[in-house]
């Protein structure tokens, strides 16, 4: 049975652990569903492990994309959340939904993962969520 979002509140709720790694490819995604792992985030590492960048920078919404979807096919089980690249989201609310919904809609993913615990992101993270696109705050 695929994991869902309800599903993850609940576990957390319970104090259930959860498994959450990082994939960048179909051949990853199918190793850490087939191991069971709950989440498996598309993130933006990717740009420096995957593509040879030396920051997260450079990595554009139709990199995530597409790495995002080999990470969605490569999945049965797991819920797979992508990250969504800099400055795809910190200028508005309608950016952010903008680029989260591109995100769902063309890769199957099930969530998206925002940096940072702005005002502006908060505002935006509501946006998402107000539209029914579950989104995963992280900041440090």
């Amino acid at each position: 049975m695929a994991v869902t979002v309800r599903q993850l509140q609940r576990w957390k709720q319970q104090g259930r652990p959860i498994a959450a790694l990082t994939a960048s490819d179909w051949a990853i995604a199918r190793v850490l569903d087939g191991a069971g792992v709950d989440l498996i985030l598309v993130g933006d590492s990717l740009a420096m492990v995957a593509l040879g960048h030396p920051t997260t920078l450079p990595l554009t919404l139709d990199e995530m994309i597409h790495h995002a979807k080999a990470v969605v096919r490569g999945t049965q089980r797991a819920l797979v959340a992508v990250d969504l690249p800099f400055l795809t989201y910190q200028e508005s609310p309608t950016q952010a939904l903008r680029a989260a919904g591109r995100v769902l809609q063309e890769t199957g993913a099930h969530a998206v993962k925002l940096e940072g615990g702005t005002p502006a992101v908060v505002a935006a993270i509501a946006k998402l969520t107000e539209c029914g696109i579950p989104a995963i705050a992280h900041w440090d």
